[in-house]
């Protein structure tokens, strides 16, 4: 997807601003749930998803990005070209579309783009449904061995969901997310994410709720999608060994894998990535090996997903020996998974220092809950350039209306300046006092803009 007259890269990436804004302003970024659209349009440039490589799609609300990466990770290292596509972006929406493993370039992005406006005209699409036809019509042009779709939202009538028969599905575990859309009954938001099942297409369940893995198995066995759900055709835990080293013990029907822990930090991490061997293992499209597991284990990368922060003008504001983390978890599931991760990360003795900043529809109270007893202090900070944020004075409300001591910070800077100046190894140097342990989190918008301005940038 290159043209002869290549435009310069700074040209290019303007010119993909330039297309992403005009695609924002004519299409705004609403959430109206309907695959006709997106079927018109996808008529309209000759049907590209049907002729993709294998299909493995994933939904569910916490982790599907982690499965999408491991997936990807593990094919990658048996040797297969793979195209994937996530939502959303953290810094530049060119990480949305992977062909080969390689984040689309801006030339062939800003072509992209601009063929699919052309072609869709002036009929009524979201911005959503446009770019996912974007990446299809890019998948459908780049030969590859898989192809792996993350939902953007919900499942049934998520603009992903026009592959007829994709290689394999799998939901990851199920919470309350997006109910104005989904709704405020579980079974429900089981429902409308289970949609991507199909006639004897497998699939995959993660860990979930017994409620919805009941809702989860009828509408499989109703569509007649064999099922393979944890804890019953396939299970996983980590296990330490005499040495102290931990492994991820993973059964099925294939056999049992004594497998190194994820380099993803975290208990849920090591459940994310055995969903994506238990999806692997169970579609029949391409070969994938013990070895390429193992591998594919120890190089997967998934930004702000408890992403430490070693480097970088941030980093550089707190004292030495600081540890910085990053996460971009944004709901009450997510909250406690990284509460889980962060006993296991932080020495009781530190002071636990939490920098939140949340989007306007999300409840800061329902998601600092789980880090009661944990966080010494916590800092509300506003994101910048998103059009509704949650203001930083209610976060920090929120935290001080349940006991917690909290403060309002700028930015994401000021917080970590404010925590620096307050440490008692910047008051007293030579004390035996322990450095800080800081994590940003609350929202991928405010990881992106973390991430922007403190590196590394996504690859």
């Amino acid at each position: 997807m290159t043209t002869s007259d290549t435009p310069p890269p700074q040209d290019a990436r303007q010119a993909v601003a330039n297309a992403l804004g005009r695609l924002a302003t004519l299409h705004p970024k609403v959430i109206d749930l309907s695959l006709g659209r997106i079927e018109t349009l996808l008529e309209k440039l000759g049907n590209p998803h049907r002729s993709l490589p294998p299909v493995l799609h994933v939904a569910g609300t916490n982790g599907k990005g982690s499965v999408v990466a491991t997936s990807r990770a593990i094919a990658e290292a048996a040797g297969l070209r793979v195209h994937s596509y996530i939502s959303p972006h953290l810094v530049r929406f060119n990480e949305r579309i992977r062909l080969q493993g390689q984040l689309i370039d801006d030339t062939a992005l800003s072509a992209l783009l601009d063929e699919v406006e052309a072609a869709n005209g002036t009929d009524p699409i979201t911005f959503f449904e446009i770019t996912t036809a974007a990446a299809l019509l890019a998948f459908s042009r780049i030969p590859a061995d898989l192809c792996i779709l993350e939902v953007g939202l919900g499942g049934r009538l998520d603009a992903t969901n026009v592959i007829d028969r994709p290689a394999a599905t799998a939901i990851t575990p199920i919470s309350y997310d997006h109910q104005a859309y989904l709704g405020d009954d579980l079974a429900d938001i089981a429902a409308e994410k289970a949609g991507i099942m199909k006639s004897g297409v497998p699939a995959i369940l993660g860990p979930q709720f017994p409620p919805v893995d009941k809702v989860l198995r009828r509408i499989a066995h109703e569509n007649n999608a064999p099922c393979f759900g944890f804890d019953q055709q396939w299970q996983a835990g980590l296990r330490t060994d005499e040495a102290g080293a931990t492994h991820l013990i993973y059964k099925d029907a294939h056999g049992i894998l004594d497998l190194p822990a994820p380099v993803l930090a975290g208990a849920h991490q090591a459940m994310n990535a055995s969903t994506a061997i238990a999806l692997l293992r169970h579609q029949n499209a391409v070969p994938i090996s013990e070895a390429a597991i193992r591998a594919g284990l120890g190089w997967v990368r998934w930004p702000a997903r408890l992403q430490k922060l070693d480097h970088g003008p941030l980093r550089e504001l707190l004292p030495e020996k600081s540890d910085l983390w990053l996460d971009g978890g944004h709901n009450p599931a997510a909250a406690r998974a990284v509460r889980e991760a962060l006993l296991t990360l932080v020495d009781t003795s530190r002071p636990v220092s939490l920098i939140v900043g949340m989007m306007g529809n999300r409840d800061p109270l329902d998601y600092l809950r789980p880090f009661q007893g944990l966080v010494h202090s916590v800092y509300g900070v506003t994101i910048p350039n998103v059009e509704t944020p949650c203001p930083a004075a209610d976060i920090a409300a929120a935290a001080s209306s349940i006991g917690m001591q909290a403060m309002v910070a700028s930015s994401v800077d000021g917080a970590l300046k404010t925590i620096a100046q307050t440490a008692p190894s910047a008051k007293s140097p030579h004390a035996l006092c322990p450095a800080p342990f800081v994590l940003i989190a609350g929202s991928l918008y405010l990881a992106g803009d973390v991430l922007a301005k403190n590196g590394p940038l996504p690859d």
